[in-house]
């Protein structure tokens, strides 16, 4: 009788992959620990390589840089904030009319980012424009508000329009508006509902 058995060569990579999984996560928890007690502008990567019991060298081969370390904690961080838009109760999540979908997600984003203790606005602020927006989190939500206007029936490029909303709700435009010019929270998201119940729907018959 012949029975399949794995040879060594598979579990070389098994063992690889585990390794790397587990160098991956002591990596991302000891930056997390390291930015709630410092801050995320303050953390090195040679602080992150000590806390996580490994070489700096490890710790670049595989983020790259201290962007692509912040980028990937970013994607963490919004993990849980993504399953309440996607499965999560309406209004924000699925059960409610996409134009209220809509309103309800800007409204959360704007009031996370004013949050102090919020994590994910922490590691944005410290990620630029470009790359938060290439990043898994970036493409989710412009994904997720381009089918919203899609749903909602919106006449228009929903492609463009994605990111013409998500431009307001960038931690650019946001903190300039709060802290520069004074404008509470409660005024933006405001003016994000205006700007969605403004948006052109299709004529009618």
């Amino acid at each position: 009788m012949v029975t399949d058995t794995p040879n060594n060569a598979s579990i070389g990579v098994t063992a690889e992959r585990s390794d790397a999984a587990r160098n991956r996560s002591r990596l991302l928890g000891a930056a997390a620990q390291l930015i709630a007690e410092q801050g995320a502008e303050k953390v090195t990567m040679r602080e992150v390589a000590e806390a996580a019991g490994v070489g700096k060298g490890t710790l670049y081969r595989r983020f790259g840089n201290r962007n692509g370390l912040l980028v990937a904690l970013l994607d963490e961080a919004e993990a849980e904030f993504q399953d309440v838009h996607t499965s999560g109760p309406p209004p924000l999540g699925p059960g409610a009319p996409a134009q209220e979908r809509l309103a309800a997600f800007g409204c959360a984003l704007l009031e996370r980012i004013a949050a102090d203790a919020d994590l994910g606005a922490a590691l944005g602020r410290q990620v630029s424009y470009a790359r938060r927006n290439a990043s898994d989190t970036g493409r989710t939500y412009h994904r997720h508000v381009s089918t919203l206007l899609r749903e909602t029936g919106v006449d228009g490029d929903h492609d463009m329009l994605a990111h013409a909303l998500l431009a307001f709700t960038s931690f650019e435009a946001a903190d300039y508006l709060r802290k520069e010019r004074g404008v509470a929270t409660a005024h933006l998201q405001a003016t994000w509902v205006d700007l969605v119940r403004r948006l052109p729907q299709p004529e009618g018959p």
